[in-house]
Order: structure tokens, then sequence, then C-alpha cells
């Protein structure tokens, strides 16, 4: 099964093939009772077009129930009022053999209801979906655990104090497992092992050597003895693998006129502390075989196909899913989790009584998914003047006990090791393996943090060693637009890194650094004070996005829009209304977000979009109804860029096929050619202003008055558009009325107004739409799936600290951030996340760690009580800066910015420590007991 979200078409089929009638609804279909309409809000969260604060605002603050975790059985209509509760049970050791459970701590009063556990679910044919991928449910008596925190079992009861109660008397209570004979972990496969090697050609725009892009990442064998690289005659990887070596011994032993620089970092284990923790709400009907579920994911799709696969071959009938996708806060921690599999589990057991399962902190630092420690060997080689020359990085990652997404983190991660700089030559390798920590997955940053902020350290080091300022260095080494990337690939547009690091260079506090140091010390006896720097560019998407938005204009003039976007806690609902405004005058009135249905295009696809040879792609291609992804996931920052890219395809559509013929009809109305005969006007030359289309000195026109005149002529008044993204957009020729165009998407259908004429109101016969046909598509090339990575985001943050010696305290006393992302769709929204993301970081790099194994979170002693998150106080909330480039045109694409701004205040931070102490620390968090022992 696929590890990424799926399809609403592939679901139902998949659902079809299974015998199961499935849905995927999002919360407020279930709770409209619950949750106020976007309408009731129209005059309070926008005035104008201006807003006043997020859609989604006012039913967050006012306490309306769009979290599953607010959710009780007595909310849900047509369900029972009274439900069951039940908790997860984790065992805190995998050195021993487990032999059950002891609970007769509880009592005769306080039993469970009903109990859960590997025989049980054997028994009846329950499995979880994908194994490989999630982990099994339960550790089986007689078995060694594979992981810390794995569950053993899942206990129910039917009555809420006796199942307070029963929680108290078990938490920490290490005494009810049943222990055997110690035992020594066997050995597993890594999850993952990669090398990507480039060696420049001519020049650093000309065609490479070597190159993932022009060749092929290098995919090692993996058995349980480790990792075997190909040997240098390896009819594939031999060429590849022989510049390897070279480029390896060239840095041990570097050539005259260069100088190699090794370090080596550790970056560490991190909980994600998000605010919603892991919960669910489920109700199988026992009779009739319909599940129904809450659930917070990111993948609602994958998450509802994988119950289904979970019932598949059991004895337990599943005849109707009735999925409910709720709002969630998990910043990458809920994206393909295992954790919704144990609440459909528990209401197959719950004896016909709905069921709420939901972590307590403590037992979501113990079972969660965590961020990958990384082990990070770093090598640049510089010449005398400064120039960079070679590249080499070796990550090795600890993946937990199950696999989840660790093979992607750890090829995302080292492919980000080059940070913001251009390397002739590099050659970089990952390897993540087992082990029996708590299971690491998709979390914000996604490998990258764990590779860039280190090169950071690295090259600020450099700096020092060599003499130079520590930005000037950077700015030798930037890269430039149009310059290859360590996989072999162009970045897309023009890369503003450059100007970062020239407005970084001339701030104040940079430019009288020595003179802030001594005015400070001085006046601060005992106090060291330091500023340190660090600047990434940050990837953001997959190499196989895609997303469907519709957008319709009704008689009166109103906008509504449906979208596949859900809100996961960055505001991307609110920036999704506001970008139509610059093509349709005004953000869209009527909404409907986290949409499953879209009979209105009616395509297929196998959601194979990485492993599809390029012949059988190209067959596929000749079929207007394939694609090759659906829908992506809801992830960090995929909103501003990928969803935002079909949101104003659909508008410009919408003003080409529908607001320019009406406004050319009106403009043309009267006699003689009316008004618009002698103008030279043009569909390019249309714009907004006030809410009036206005093009050449006509006469402005309301959207009112455009609509009116758009259904009265039968035209297009709504349009529905897929789009694709490989790390280039997919374009398609398409023809409607006549009328041939490309446009950057890959299928199309159109709903006409009211006053259409009988044929074409006869062709809308797909959900009230008529499907266009495309005539011929432009999908970009399989091969471009190597190219790792095109969109950037580029970000620099400078910190003021100070540092006690005698205590090795830091106190941030001040920071500025420079980003650039494109055209912002909702400055406030921006704003935000830079906040947000600089607080993530600094607890990254002075905080926030988890002890691996034996002593880490797995062992259920982990919380806020001992897991240190960075306070108010230790941000500089009111010293903060942010300044964000303007964009360079009108038509800049907003860019996904939510993960960068979290990466480069870490290497700041710990470079502005070193020019406090004198002292280089090479593994995060740098701690006051790290800082007193190196003074």
């Amino acid at each position: 099964m696929s590890k990424l979200d799926l399809n609403r078409r592939s679901f139902l089929k998949a659902a079809a093939a299974m015998g199961v009638i499935a849905s995927v609804r999002p919360v407020k279909d279930a709770l409209a009772e619950l949750i106020t309409p976007a309408g009731g809000q129209e005059t309070h969260w926008i005035s104008g077009n201006t807003l006043n604060y997020r859609r989604d605002g006012l039913a967050k603050v006012t306490g309306q129930k769009v979290f599953a975790i607010d959710l009780r059985a007595r909310d849900m209509q047509g369900w029972p009022d009274k439900q069951s509760h039940a908790l997860t049970i984790h065992i805190p050791r995998a050195d021993r053999i487990y032999e059950g459970l002891d609970l007769s701590v509880l009592g005769s009063d306080y039993q469970p209801d009903v109990l859960i556990d590997a025989e049980s679910i054997a028994a009846d044919g329950l499995r979880m979906p994908d194994p490989g991928f999630y982990g099994e449910f339960f550790v089986k008596k007689g078995q060694l655990s594979p992981m810390l925190g794995h569950p053993v079992a899942v206990a129910i009861w039917h009555d809420y104090e006796k199942f307070r109660v029963a929680n108290q008397r078990l938490r920490f209570n290490d005494a009810i497992f049943r222990f055997g004979a110690e035992a020594a972990q066997p050995p597993r496969a890594p999850y993952v092992a990669a090398r990507y090697v480039r060696v420049q050609g001519e020049d650093a725009y000309g065609e490479d050597k070597f190159s993932p892009m022009k060749n092929t990442v290098i995919w090692p064998q993996l058995d349980e003895k480790g990792v075997h690289w190909p040997d240098q005659n390896h009819p594939a990887f031999g060429a590849l693998m022989r510049e390897s070596a070279r480029i390896q011994a060239e840095m041990k032993q570097p050539r005259e006129g260069l100088r190699t620089f090794a370090r080596k970092y550790y970056s560490q284990s991190i909980e994600h502390v998000a605010m919603e923790m892991e919960n669910g709400l489920a109700w199988y009907e026992q009779g009739s075989g319909t599940l129904h579920m809450v659930a917070a994911s990111q993948a609602p799709y994958g998450t509802a196909e994988h119950v289904m696969h979970m019932l598949k071959d059991s004895r337990l009938p599943l005849n109707q899913l009735d999925y409910i996708s709720a709002y969630t806060v998990g910043y990458g921690q809920k994206e393909h989790h295992p954790f919704p599999f144990y609440v459909a589990l528990a209401s197959l057991y719950a004896q016909g009584r709905p069921v709420r399962l939901a972590l307590d902190r403590w037992k979501h630092f113990q079972f969660a998914l965590k961020r990958h420690p990384f082990d990070v060997e770093t090598a640049i080689s510089v010449d005398q003047d400064g120039k960079f020359h070679a590249l080499t990085c070796h990550m090795v990652g600890d993946g937990g006990g199950v696999a989840n997404f660790s093979p992607s983190v750890g090829t995302v991660a080292v492919t980000a090791a080059q940070s913001i700089y251009y390397f002739p030559e590099s050659d970089l390798s990952t390897e993540v393996h087992p082990s029996i920590g708590v299971t690491a997955g998709s979390m914000r940053g996604y490998g990258t943090v764990q590779s860039m902020a280190y090169t950071e350290m690295l090259v600020d080091e450099i700096a020092q060693e060599i003499g130079l300022d520590a930005i000037e260095l950077r700015q030798r080494n930037v890269l430039k637009s149009s310059m290859k990337n360590t996989q072999g690939a162009s970045p897309s547009g023009h890369l503003r890194i450059g100007e970062i690091l020239e407005m970084a260079a001339k701030d104040p506090m940079w430019t009288e650094r020595a003179k802030r140091k001594a005015d400070f010390e001085a006046a601060n006896p005992g106090l060291l004070y330091g500023i340190g720097f660090g600047a990434v560019q940050k990837d953001f998407g997959t190499g196989a996005e895609a997303s469907i938005a519709q957008l319709e204009i009704t008689p009166e003039g109103r906008i509504r829009m449906r979208h596949i976007a859900t809100e996961i806690g960055t505001g991307s609902t609110t920036a999704q209304l506001v970008a139509v405004e610059p093509f349709l005058g005004r953000p869209a009135d009527d909404v409907d977000f986290a949409v499953n249905q879209w009979d209105n295009l009616p395509l297929h696809t196998k959601d194979e979009p990485y492993t599809t040879p390029q012949a059988k792609e190209d067959e596929l291609a000749r079929d207007p109804t394939w694609t090759p992804r659906l829908v992506s996931p809801v992830s960090a920052s995929n909103s501003a860029y990928y969803f935002r890219h079909a949101t104003q395809q659909a508008a410009q559509l919408l003003l080409k096929l529908c607001l320019w013929p009406a406004a050319q009809s009106i403009w043309s109305s009267k006699e003689g050619g009316g008004q618009l005969l002698p103008s030279t006007v043009t569909e390019d030359m249309l714009e907004w202003r006030d809410r009036m289309l206005v093009a050449e000195g006509l006469e402005p026109l309301s959207l009112e008055r455009l609509a009116a005149r758009a259904h009265e002529l039968g035209i297009v008044t709504g349009v529905c558009v897929h789009a694709f993204n490989r790390w280039a957009w997919a374009k398609a020729d398409f023809t409607v009325d006549g009328r041939k165009f490309q446009a950057m998407v890959d299928a199309l259908s159109v709903q006409y107004g009211k006053g259409a004429s009988d044929a074409k109101k006869a062709s809308m016969k797909h959900g009230g739409y008529a499907f266009i046909a495309r005539d011929k598509v432009y999908y970009p090339p399989v091969q471009r799936t190597n190219a790792g990575t095109v969109y950037y985001a580029p970000c620099a943050t400078m910190v003021e600290l100070s540092v006690a010696p005698g205590t090795g305290k830091v106190n941030i006393l001040s920071h500025k951030t420079w980003l650039e992302c494109g055209t912002q769709i909702v400055p406030e929204l921006v704003s935000g996340q830079i906040q947000g993301g600089v607080a993530m970081g600094i607890g990254h790099a002075l905080y926030e760690d988890l002890p691996r194994h034996e002593t880490g979170p797995g062992n259920g002693q982990w919380s806020l009580n001992r897991y240190h998150v960075p306070r108010a106080s230790e941000v500089a909330v009111w010293k903060a800066e942010g300044v964000v480039l303007p964009p360079l045109s009108r038509t800049d694409p907003p860019k996904g910015m939510a993960e960068v701004v979290m990466i480069p205040v870490v290497a700041a931070c710990v470079n502005a420590i070193a020019h406090a102490t004198g002292k280089r620390f090479h593994a995060t968090p740098v701690t006051p007991d790290k800082i007193k022992e190196a003074l």
C-alpha cells in the first residue's frame, strides 16, 4: 500500500473491492449544528478585502468543537449518548521476554470490561495494516518487544469512574508486566541507505559529469548485517562509487591549494509536543457491521483506507465505514501515524458502545512519533580564496522500533546538507537504522534541520579558522540562480539568499558586534556576550504533489469554493480563500474545505508517480482521465505553493472563460460596438480596483453585474481543476466552446450558467459539470524525481545572547529573521509562522532533548515535568524582529515557508555561544551543563 495519502477514487475502489460502503467526510458535515458556518462569520473575519483574523479563529477561541479531542459520543448525531473509555498499555522494557499482564493491582472492582491483546485479535483475524510501515498492534506473550513503549493491550471500561481509578493505579506501575528471561534484540536490516554523488562538468551551469539527475541515486543492499555498498565494478553503480571513493580520498588528503575541515555532529531526538495529543472516538455497530470514526489525521484517506485493510481478512464484518476527519495540529506527527488504528480496534470490542481512546501527555511521550536523531559527519574542502570545492556528508539516523517515514526522512535530510552553498563536487550518504527507541517519523523540518543546521555550524567554524568574516564566506559560496544543487538539478526561479546575506552583513547587530560585545561585558561583569548567524534554504514539496480546487460564481455574484485543503493549524483554509482575490476581485464568499467527493473530475490513478516507467506513463497519459496522483496529504509547507496553485489556476480560468467574455458583452452592448470598439483592451490588461473590474478607461464593472451577464449568456460560470507537480507543473491543451488555450493543470471541468443551451446543460453530467477532455498533456519526466528538490524558500536568522559562565545559562537577548517567501497571501500568517518557527528552533538548539533507548520516553516516565519546552521568557518574545523580502514581481508565487523558519536559528544560537565563550559545540541541545564543562 502507498505510504502517501490516497485519493477518493482509489479509496472507493479499494472499498468496492472489499465490499465496504465507505466515506470520508469533514467534521463540519457531521457536526453542522455545533459549528458556526463561514457565512455567519463573514462580517467579522473580513472587512472589504482585509482580514480581521483567521477564518477558523472565532470557532476555535469560542470553544466550538472542531478538534477530535473535543468530541464525545453525545456530540455525534445518531450515536448513543453513553460511551466507553479505553486506554493503551505500553511495555516499558525491550530487554526481557514479555509473558503477559498482571492486573491484580486493580482489585475485583476496577478490572476492565474488555481487554484486547495480540492473542484476541489473532483469533479474530485482525492485523495492523502495512505492518512493515506501522508495526504490529501488540507484543505477543513469549516475545521480546521490538521497542520501548510498544502497546501490549488496549483495556476498555464502560464506567468512567472505574476507568479513572484504574488509570491512576496503572500509571507508572511497571509491576503489572510479567517478564521472563533477559534476551538480546535480534539484528534487523536498516530502514534505508542511499548515496548521492555529483561532479560538475565544465562549470556550475552546464551538463554534469556525474549526478543523480544525469545518472542515478545509489541504492545499496540492506540486510540484518547492515549496509552493503556496491563495489566499483557494479554494472549500474560502479562509476559513481569510483567517484565517491575519489572524493572521499581527496577530502582526507586534499590536493595542493585545498584545506579540508571535517567535524562530527549530533542532532537529538525531539518530541512534537503537539497541543492536541493522540485521540479518537469510534462506534462499531455489531449488527450492521458499520464503523463510525472520528480521528485527527493529516492524511484522512490513507488512514480510512488502512482501517478497511485492518478488517479485510477478519471474522468481524465491515459493511460500512463512516470516517470523520476533524481539525488537528500535529506538524507532521499526525501524518501516517498508527494511533487511529487502535481507536478503530477498541471500537470493535466495545460491545456495541462508542468508545473514546486518548493518550495523556505521558503516554504521548511514550508512543507518539518523534524527530529522528542523527549522527552527522560533514566535511568541506576550501581553497585559498575561501571558495568551497567539495562537500561530503554521512548521516546515520535512529528510526526507532518501526520504519514509518524513516526512508524518506533519511534521504531528504542528506540531500539538504548543502544548505545555501554551491559545491563543484559532493558525496552525500545516509543510513537510518532500527532501534528499541520510540518510532521516529514525519516532523516539522523533515530531516533538514538535522543536516543544514550543522553545515551552518561548520561554515561558521571554517570562517573563524581561515580568518574571514562569516557572512562574507557565505557570500563567496552562495548557490546562485541556475546553478546545480547536489542532485544535479537547477532550482526554480531566482535564488535570493544572496540578497538576504547582503542585508544581514550590513545590519548594525553584525557590523558592531565587537563593540557590542565589549560594551555588554563591561556593563554586565560575569556575563559573556555573543552574536551568531545562520542561513539556509529549505525545499518544499515531495516531487509528486497534486491538488484540486473548484470555483463558481452565482447569478448574484457570490464566489463559491470547494477545496481539498483541511486545517492543521497553519491557516491554509484562510489562505486559500484569499488567494483568489487578485483574479476575482475579492476573497471567496462561501467555502467548503476538506472536500473528498470530486465527481465533477472523473479521474483515475494507481498513485505511482515515482515508480511508473516513462514509457508506461506516456501510454497512460493518452487517457484524458488518467493522472499520476490525485491529491496530496496536508503537510506543513504544501498549502501556500501547491494547493494555492490549483486555487489560482481555477480563478484565472474563471476570469478567462467567464468574466472576460461577460465584460466584453457589457462593454460592447450599445449600438456601434459600444465603448469597447474604440479601445485596444485585451484580457491581460484586466485588473481589479476597489472590487471593480477595470481596463483602459472602460466602465468599471462589479462582480455582481458580470455574474448576472455570464449566467444570462449561459457561458462558463464554474471551473474545477486538477494540478500535478513533479518538480515542475504539468500543463495541458484544452478547447472550451471552440476556444483553444493551454493551462498549468492536467484536468478541467466546467459549469455553464443558467442561460446555457440544452446541449451545454446535457454535457454537465459529471457532478453538474462538463468534463473537458484535454487535447494534449505535458507531464514532467519521471527522471525529475531524482532532482531531490527545486523549490526553495531562503531564510536567515541572527541571534544576540548572553552566557553566564558559572551556571552555563544562556539568555536570548534578541533575534532577527530575514525570509523570502514570494508573494505573501496572508502576511499575518507568515508572521505567525516566523514567530513559532524561531521558538521551535531555539528549543532544538538549547533545551529540548530526549535520551535514546532505556532512559528515553519509551519507558513511560517522560512528560513536560522533565522535558523543557522554551517559554516566552526564553525566546526574547518582545525583542524579536522579522523582515520579509518583497516579491520580485506581482506574479511571484508564494513559497512554502512553514518549515524553513525553524532551521537557521539553531545554527545562529550555537554560533552565538561560540562567539560568547570561544568554545565550539557539535551536539545539540547546548545545555548549561555542556557549557560549564567546556568552560
